[in-house]
């Protein structure tokens, strides 16, 4: 029966994607070319590319922690998140991200379907130096990170099948009004004044929401303790992270300007302080200097500064590292992992670092930094951010819990989310895959 639901699946496709070719129109070509900046097309071709190697990383970060019965299963679901949901986001994901809005929440889906309109000779309102289709495939690699970043929560006991099911509505239902809203000129959060400069918001605190759902709704592993696979492969997604994560951050100023050189910046140092401060407190709290805590906390350091990244200074960096870093290790610490298997920590890290660094942009932003910072931080006497960032915190993760634990209930009456007893001790690589390190 499965194997039937999948087949009319495919050939659906095929005939959505055939006849879309007979009712969509080429994309106009003006009779002059636009002009745009050949540097800053340059730099964000290679910001482009920056941002799609983090999800490999991702999986080698995740897939080191796991069981080695769990490796394969676990890199491969960040693997198939870059081509799934890079075909839907040229479908239809972009449209609901950047189209013409409905009420400030969502785009219109009729906007650019099978990117319809998206060209190379016209540019977004906010991105005028660079072609349409580029701002739109970079921020389609946002797009692919994202429910990769949820898997670490349910990892060693999720169906592959319902993961991906899960993936496709969590695109639609959760990230494209969260991405609209925030990034888009005439989204509700966009008109509030909320800063988000690179997806603390949209990606990280959705993901950690959604997390903590995941692992909430599929319940506890069979066996929690188990030995990390290859510590070697987190120290490779660690420096693959980091590394693209420069795309990500210096990538979302648009252009190869002083901003992506501020944001650059701002992530470089963050990083570095919060890694310092993992393995510092660790110390204190009695623990070896570790492989693990080292890599963690930098990747925290990392996701904290991504809301700020473009809107404070370098020292202020370097608080938001050491701070998000230390709530995030005690959060770790202190989380009920009898009751709720967060497998990987997922909640703890991007879901409080996304918060953290969400509220501190609030309290650092400044003009002085980026002249597009209209109200700025508390340390500047100023409040009117600070409220708009919490406000936009509170909904933000109220709408991504609930949405989230919604989809996972629908999904699991489509298909179960989780695997059977038998298959779960086998290991995911096996009784999914077929295959073993």
């Amino acid at each position: 029966m499965r194997k039937i639901s999948l087949s009319v699946i495919m050939i659906a496709l095929l005939v959505v994607t055939l006849f879309s070719s007979f009712i969509l129109t080429g994309n106009p070509v003006p009779s002059e070319a636009v002009k745009f900046d050949t540097g800053d097309t340059a730099w964000m071709i290679v910001a482009t590319a920056l941002v799609l190697i983090m999800t490999p990383g991702l999986g080698f970060f995740y897939g080191g922690m796991v069981g080695k019965k769990n490796v394969i299963s676990t890199m491969l679901q960040s693997f198939m998140a870059m081509i799934i949901v890079t075909v839907l986001w040229i479908v239809v994901g972009f449209s609901l991200s950047f189209g013409t809005t409905i009420g400030g929440i969502i785009g219109d889906p009729t906007s650019y379907p099978f990117f319809q309109g998206v060209g190379v000779n016209t540019a977004w309102s906010l991105a005028g130096t660079i072609p349409f289709m580029l701002f739109a495939l970079f921020q389609a690699k946002f797009a692919i990170i994202t429910p990769a970043l949820i898997t670490g929560a349910f990892a060693e006991r999720v169906r592959f099948w319902a993961y991906m099911l899960f993936m496709v509505l969590f695109i639609l239902v959760i990230y494209a009004p969260l991405c609209h809203m925030t990034w888009h000129p005439d989204g509700l959060f966009f008109k509030m004044g909320v800063l988000d400069f690179a997806g603390g918001t949209v990606v990280h605190m959705s993901a950690g929401w959604a997390a903590l759902a995941g692992a909430i709704f599929l319940g506890k592993r069979k066996i929690q303790k188990v030995n990390p696979a290859r510590i070697t492969y987190v120290l490779l997604g660690t420096g693959l992270l980091w590394f693209g994560w420069f795309g990500f951050n210096a990538g979302s100023a648009l252009g190869s300007n002083g901003l992506a050189v501020q944001a650059l910046g701002t992530t470089t140092v963050a990083a570095a302080a919060a890694g310092m401060a993992w393995v510092f407190m660790d110390k204190i709290l009695g623990h070896k200097l570790s492989a693990m805590g080292a890599c963690i906390g930098t990747v925290v350091g990392l996701v904290a500064i991504t809301p700020a990244a473009g809107f404070v200074s370098l020292p202020h960096a370097i608080f938001i590292g050491l701070f998000s870093s230390i709530a995030s290790n005690f959060m770790v610490s202190k989380f009920p992992k009898g009751k709720i298997d967060d497998a990987l920590d997922v909640f703890a890290c991007h879901g409080v670092g996304g918060m953290v660094g969400m509220l501190l942009t609030g309290v650092f932003a400044s003009k002085d930094v980026n002249a597009a910072v209209v109200d700025q931080g508390l340390i500047f006497g100023e409040s009117t951010l600070f409220v708009n960032q919490l406000t936009a915190l509170v909904i933000v993760s109220i709408f991504a819990f609930c949405a989230s634990y919604a989809l996972f209930f629908i999904v699991n009456k489509i298909t179960p989310l989780r695997v059977t007893e038998d298959k779960e001790e086998l290991g995911l690589d096996i009784s999914q895959h077929g295959e073993f390190l």
